[in-house]
């Protein structure tokens, strides 16, 4: 089965600047974080999958069309939420969002019915006949969520979605996209300056640094090794013997001052028997929590990384 997204040394230049420099990944997540400081080349990315910048070398494929050769079939498989608005503000949303449609290749009749319920699938059925010019921010970012979505596509592109919304709005957003990532039936990549927006909706996380791939990982992945790794904080006489008994037991342990340890433990080894054993040592365990690295550990430390990756 094709990937979502391959990146085969992909490379796209500006004049004599290279934006994106031989990108390699194979991309499969449901939901797709794409994150990087600006004029780290998310953009690009993204214009360029969708053939509006044509690349300086190599290729990408979408579910293996490759943009070189197949950009319209490319194309009507994507559907396209832009960071800035491209409205015709004397439109009505219903009849913008079926032209859009209709651009992406439906017949006229299936374009307005489809545009009718994805107006209504966003929260916009009773405005749905106003003009895009009276709606307020939240509306049009609703308006532009429509109109990716109403042709049907395999893949989504989000740019920045919740870009200026207020926080209820911002939480509908959040919400509809989570929505149309569980349904099952397509594909999105959420781009994003907002670490908890990707945290919130996103499997895999993909981040970008001066044009470089700085960080490719799994969030799930990385979520249930997380698990296995606790901060503990212990009190007793016997605190050595309870890390001795502990490593022999096959945890990773590292003690630190005042009774706190951290350790790794390996797979079949349940919390209840850190109890158990702290008991017999005559140590209390005062408090205990499962340690995981957040993304913004992860993008800080692709941040600081050299060598373009972790």
């Amino acid at each position: 089965m094709d990937p979502v997204i391959e990146l085969d040394g992909l490379e796209v230049r500006f004049g004599t600047r290279a934006i994106l420099k031989k990108l390699k990944a194979s991309l499969d997540g449901r939901a797709i974080g794409l994150l990087g400081p600006n004029g780290a080349g998310k953009s690009t990315l993204l214009n360029t999958l969708l053939g509006f910048h044509k690349p300086g070398a190599g290729t990408a494929r979408v579910f293996g069309r490759d943009i070189r050769t197949q950009a319209r079939e490319v194309r009507s498989l994507i559907g396209y939420m832009p960071e800035n608005d491209a409205f015709i503000a004397g439109m009505s949303g219903v009849h913008f969002v079926r032209l859009m449609a209709e651009l992406a290749g439906l017949p006229r009749a299936d374009a307005l019915e489809r545009a009718h319920e994805a107006f209504f699938y966003v929260g916009l059925g009773e405005v749905r006949y106003r003009t895009l010019g009276t709606y307020s921010l939240g509306m049009k970012q609703s308006a532009k969520l429509a109109q990716a979505i109403a042709h049907g596509p395999k893949l989504l592109f989000l740019d920045e979605p919740t870009n200026g919304l207020d926080p209820p709005a911002r939480a509908r957003m959040i919400q509809l996209i989570q929505e149309i990532r569980d349904r099952g039936d397509l594909h999105l990549i959420l781009s994003s300056h907002l670490l908890r927006d990707v945290e919130e909706c996103c499997d895999q996380v993909l981040i970008l640094k001066d044009g470089n791939i700085a960080a490719f990982c799994n969030l799930e992945e990385e979520r249930r090794l997380n698990r296995r790794f606790l901060e503990i904080e212990t009190r007793g006489e016997a605190n050595g013997c309870f890390v001795e008994a502990m490593e022999k037991l096959g945890c990773e342990t590292a003690a630190g001052a005042q009774g706190r340890i951290k350790l790794i433990m390996p797979d079949g080894l349940e919390v209840r028997r850190l109890y158990e054993i702290a008991a017999e040592q005559n140590v209390q365990i005062r408090r205990l929590h499962h340690k995981r690295d957040s993304l913004e550990d992860i993008f800080l430390k692709a941040m600081e990384a050299t060598n373009g990756r972790l």
